[in-house]
């Protein structure tokens, strides 16, 4: 996890950088990716856009660069446009069937295998679960409970009130729950 520090240091050298010299830009993205591509893959509901959709958001990012006006941290920053292009990518594909496509499976090292399947599917389960959830309650649970804005902000992205806002993510973790311990119970009867 970047700090705001090494952000707002990288930020100055990506800006400062010559013409084609993108070090600077390359080592924020290698900060943040990784989050930003799992935050993608949860309000899009597809792992198979999620590469690209990140990679949209950090192109954007990387124009927009030059108008950041570091009111708010970068990684706040990257997180709005984040939110912005997935939430437009959304509405684009309102209506149209996605059938995904089974993701290669890459295979673990005998060491450390046992826990890292355990946590594998773990990431799995929570995908499912976030996956059965209407877009509605989804997108607002990800933007409070991963990308931690404020109810506030949350309310200003999407638009909506506050109390309209704190409802749905009260609803949104009640029916995650819900979902979660019914997805894990033929597991724990199964032991």
């Amino acid at each position: 996890m970047a700090d705001r520090e090494t952000d707002d240091r990288l930020v100055e050298q990506a800006l400062e950088a010559g013409e084609g010299d993108y070090r600077a830009f390359e080592r924020l993205v290698g900060l943040h990716k990784e989050r930003v591509v799992a935050n993608c893959r949860y309000i899009s509901r597809s792992p198979n856009d999620a590469e690209d959709l990140a990679q949209e958001v950090f192109v954007k990012a990387f124009y927009a660069l030059p108008r950041f006006q570091r009111r708010a941290s970068f990684k706040t920053w990257l997180q709005r446009i984040k939110i912005n292009h997935c939430l437009n990518d959304l509405k684009k594909r309102e209506g149209k069937t996605h059938v995904p496509l089974d993701e290669e499976q890459r295979p673990l090292a005998a060491a450390g295998a046992e826990k890292a399947a355990s946590a594998r599917d773990e990431r799995e389960e929570i995908g499912h679960v976030l996956d059965s959830m209407n877009d509605t309650l989804r997108v607002a649970l990800i933007m409070r409970d991963m990308d931690q804005l404020s109810y506030q902000e949350i309310s200003n992205e999407l638009g909506i009130g506050l109390s309209a806002t704190k409802m749905r993510i009260k609803r949104a973790r009640e029916e995650f729950r819900q979902s979660y311990r019914r997805r894990r119970e033929p597991t724990a009867s199964a032991e």
